[in-house]
């Protein structure tokens, strides 16, 4: 059985919001004819606690996309993005979520940062995504949304790990791409066995 994943399209994420991703509105219309078409429709949230460990302003002297060490590894520093109950962390307001059967918030401890719809950034802290998905017996996901180069990425290398199929909707994703970190996403996706796919393709 499959499910559609959808990642992180809130409103920090598109234009105008705290952490932008380019054009990331655009892919809104493709991702709400896609959830029409699957049975089963899961989201995740970035849903962060003021003073977030993640936030470059809650380290004094640093500045946003800076790269700081934390006890889990290597963090980017971001601007305060996805304040929980902010207008920010809400869902897009074009996004369709009616359809939508479960909610994943992630990010939601103050000292660990997360991308991952399956894991927070220590790799070993779960969201409880896997077991979902074993429970209704879904093997199969198409992963869209935002970023590409972060929350899309792994999300999608987290899923493959734990022996899920992933597929990644080419037109229905969008990165921040930083140096290049697009194309780099892509390959590493990729390289871990994921498979990309057009809308077209899933809508026929």
């Amino acid at each position: 059985m499959e499910a559609l994943l959808i990642i992180d399209v809130q409103n920090d994420f598109c234009p105008g919001g705290a952490l932008e991703v380019p054009n990331g509105e655009q892919i809104i219309p493709t991702i709400n004819k896609l959830s029409r078409e699957f049975d089963i429709v899961i989201q995740t949230q970035d849903w962060h606690p003021k003073g977030h460990s993640s936030f470059a302003s809650s380290h004094q002297g640093k500045e946003p996309f800076e790269i700081i060490e934390m006890p889990y590894g290597e963090q980017v520093l971001w601007p305060d993005h996805c304040v929980q109950s902010s207008p920010g962390a809400n869902f897009h307001p074009d996004l369709e979520t009616k359809r939508s059967q479960l909610i994943i918030r992630k990010g939601f401890r103050k000292d660990i940062d997360s991308y991952s719809a399956f894991y927070e950034n220590d790799d070993e802290t779960t969201t409880g995504l896997t077991g979902y998905l074993k429970d209704r017996d879904i093997d199969t996901l198409c992963a869209v949304g935002l970023a590409t180069d972060f929350c899309v990425k792994w999300s999608v290398i987290d899923g493959i790990k734990e022996d899920f199929n992933l597929y990644v909707v080419e037109d229905a994703v969008k990165g921040i791409d930083i140096d290049g970190s697009v194309d780099q996403a892509w390959q590493e996706m990729l390289d871990k066995g994921a498979q990309k796919i057009s809308s077209q393709k899933l809508l026929n």
